[in-house]
């Protein structure tokens, strides 16, 4: 164990490329074609022969990944992000689903918090941050420059992000919730054509039933995404994958399924209950729903003679919990709330608890900036503008479910010091990172690291939290952990996004020409490596912009070997309450990877 008083600047070490195409040691393989299948929230303890076969088989026959990590924040865009540049969050930006954007987007009804699951958002975004928020190319707009056919379908949002700048539709098919709407991505010509030819509508159909949250009296849904999954893998077989096998030439497509995620975040077989959360029956339905989608794109390889020449690539963004709102410290638990448990915590806790302690005035960024009284009422989306001036205010909270990120004004280190002293009292709080700009802080790491800290464009955020974590009881913890979570969603639902390891860990494997067969890969893996490992397979040499990047897993790859790698922690000194913020870690040459992270005992996995 290391005890850290100054500021680790780890991301200066995590790499010095210049390019994310190569790894030393490797050869480039033949060229072929690549798909990426993300099933959204998929924990590798369910991919077993009864939920998901495909997935299984896949595995068994190329390539599993047993030593996986989501990159922290452990959330959708942000993990889309590390997938679609081979950079982590301090490079792209993409620090979480919902980010503090230093503007107002008008696409976002005028808000600074922004949620980025939406085509309209990411455009608007692009536009304030010098054309690409993310700040680094995307593989499939190299991709798609060097003259591969290129798509990204499914789930909106990080669909997008693969390709984020092509916007027309033209260049890259792009199929996602959206389509059809005036917010979507538009479908060329050809791609309308063949759909209608299909019998396809030029719309996505809603989630229906499966969109269905519930609240604290009703449950959520019973049903997985069965009708817009169907869609978009019908989109993708009887559509889109005859049309680059006409083309002849090489393809790049990623399929994005909302599924598990989606149900695991709405399911109503828990309500308020912690057992069985997100294992319950309509839970594992989701999971055999993106088995299934799975399975439909393998066919189709197959039956258009793809199947030899074509790398097939399975992740999921991030893992899961189920929801706790338990909380003994938090001023909200001794209020009331239209729609809240008693002593149950109410959407925007943290923003809430920030204006309290503070003494100061909340505003609702979402809603004009409607003032709020939060002993009565909280925000429309738990975010948060804290101050006298809403317009300047001196602290922003986006709230994001399993962690949220806190803006300070820069400079600010005395108010930074008081949110800090504010958060670490409360027992929902566990592991706090702080922009490395404001010092060394007690009981906090510094963002640089966990790779926070880079070449980013958008605004810095000052503090991440990431909130309790713990299990159920069950044989496998990674199987059935518990979070508290800023978040609509009720106790007994499912979320993501803190730095526990039922977060953290993530399902990952590979099939093809170019992986190994039969290989249980032991070595540390990330979603940044697989962004690094598609650019080497489709031999893209992308100019880097910053030095938090992945490498190439070449020990999967034919011919490849496990290199060696190392377990690792390093802590904060105590803040006033005895706190202090552990971080678990493997290293793997220069390249680093975060299993867990948070206060001891309050952080499922934390060694």
């Amino acid at each position: 164990m290391r005890t850290f008083y100054l500021s680790l600047f780890v991301s200066a070490a995590i790499a010095t490329t210049a390019t994310i195409a190569r790894a030393e040691g490797t050869e480039a393989p033949a060229q072929h074609n690549v798909i990426l299948f993300v099933a959204d929230g998929l924990r590798p303890t369910s991919v077993t022969p009864k939920l998901a076969p495909t997935m299984m088989a896949l595995m068994q026959d190329g390539v599993r990944f047993n030593n996986t990590h989501s990159i922290f924040p452990t959330f959708t865009t942000a993990n889309a992000s590390a997938l679609a540049t081979g950079h982590l969050l301090g490079d792209t930006g993409d620090f979480s689903n919902t980010i503090f954007s230093g503007f107002r987007v008008p696409a976002s009804n005028g808000s600074v918090t922004p949620f980025l699951e939406n085509d309209a958002v990411l455009g608007q975004m692009n536009q304030q941050f010098g054309g690409n928020y993310l700040n680094e190319e995307t593989i499939l707009a190299a991709a798609r420059a060097k003259g591969y056919s290129t798509a990204a379908i499914g789930k909106v949002g990080p669909v997008h992000i693969f390709d984020v700048t092509e916007a027309t539709g033209q260049l890259t098919i792009n199929i996602d919730d959206a389509t059809g709407t005036a917010t979507g991505i538009p479908l060329s010509p050809e791609v309308q054509t063949a759909l209608t030819i299909a019998g396809l509508p030029l719309a996505t159909p809603s989630r229906g039933a499966n969109g269905v949250s519930g609240n604290s009296t009703t449950p959520g849904t019973k049903v997985a995404n069965l009708v817009q999954q169907q869609y978009f893998a019908l989109a993708a077989t009887k559509v889109v994958l005859p049309l680059f096998a006409e083309r002849s030439k090489p393809f790049a497509m990623v399929f994005w399924s909302r599924d598990p995620d989606g149900t695991q975040h709405n399911q109503g077989d828990s309500l308020l209950s912690l057992s069985p959360g997100i294992n319950g029956p309509t839970s594992r339905a989701a999971v055999r729903n993106a088995d299934n989608d799975l399975k439909q794109l393998l066919n189709t390889l197959r039956r258009l003679g793809l199947d030899q020449t074509t790398d097939v690539i399975l992740t999921s963004d991030h893992g899961f919990s189920t929801i706790s709102k338990q909380s003994s410290s938090s001023y909200t638990v001794q209020y009331s709330y239209t729609g809240v448990p008693a002593g149950l915590l109410p959407r925007g806790f943290v923003g809430m608890d920030l204006a309290i302690g503070l003494s100061q005035s909340l505003y609702d960024p979402d809603t004009n900036y409607a003032l709020v009284d939060p002993t009565t009422a909280f925000t429309a989306n738990g975010n948060a503008a804290i101050g006298n001036d809403p317009n300047d205010p001196l602290v922003v909270v986006a709230a994001n479910g399993g962690s949220d990120l806190i803006y300070v004004r820069q400079g600010d280190t005395d108010t930074l010091a008081k949110v800090v002293a504010i958060l670490g009292k409360q027992d929902y709080t566990s592991g706090l990172f702080v922009d490395d700009a404001f010092g060394v802080m007690p009981g906090t790491l510094p963002m640089s690291a966990v790779g926070l800290k880079g070449s980013a464009v958008t605004p810095q955020p000052s503090i991440a939290i990431s909130f309790a974590t713990s299990d159920t009881g069950c044989e496998t913890p990674t199987a059935c952990g518990i979070e508290v979570a800023d978040s609509g969603l009720q106790q007994g639902q499912g979320m993501h996004g803190t730095f526990g390891r039922a977060d953290t860990r993530n399902t990952m494997g590979a099939i093809g020409p170019d992986f190994q067969s039969g290989l249980t890969d032991p070595a540390p893996a990330s979603n940044a490596d697989f962004g690094m490992t598609i650019a080497h397979l489709l031999h893209l040499d992308i100019p880097a912009k910053g030095k938090l990047v992945g490498r190439v897993l070449s020990e999967a790859l034919t011919g490849g070997s496990v290199p060696e790698f190392d377990a690792q922690a390093m802590e904060s000194a105590p803040d006033a309450f005895g706190n202090v913020t552990r971080l678990s870690y493997q290293t793997l040459g220069k390249y680093y990877y975060f299993d867990a992270a948070g206060y001891p005992g309050r952080t499922l996995g934390l060694k």
